[in-house]
């Protein structure tokens, strides 16, 4: 089993910026990959990035790239967001996941979220 715990979220005005960390314990030598997802209001839950845990390839959804870095530090076992730009469509419960295998599309382990509002 894997456990993640999520921090870092909040309220920010638009064109902020906040850093998401996601903390994995428990069998993380089994994890190949580590990713973020998020879930905005009366929406489903979607994609947002993810990275090889060690290769640290990385991997973006469209609505994020260029905006959203997504990083990890091995040692720590947390892999991190970093949000820049933020728009009120940001707005989400955001979600970190873990996962044994690289090129599924199940996720196996899930933290529970952490509230991101970015105001206008």
């Amino acid at each position: 089993q894997v456990q993640l715990v999520e921090s870092g979220g909040g309220l920010v005005q638009a064109g902020g910026s906040l850093r998401l960390s996601c903390a994995a314990s428990g069998r993380t030598f089994s994890m190949s990959r580590m990713g973020w997802f998020r879930r905005a209001p009366g929406k489903e839950r979607e994609f947002v990035a993810f990275i090889n845990w060690s290769a640290g390839t990385t991997y973006y959804a469209g609505s994020v790239k260029g905006r959203f870095t997504i990083a990890r530090d091995n040692a720590k076992n947390t892999v991190y967001l970093q949000m820049n730009s933020l728009q009120p469509e940001d707005t989400a419960v955001y979600y970190c996941a873990a996962d044994p295998a690289l090129y599924t599309s199940a996720w196996e382990y899930w933290g529970q979220g952490t509230q991101v509002t970015v105001s206008s």
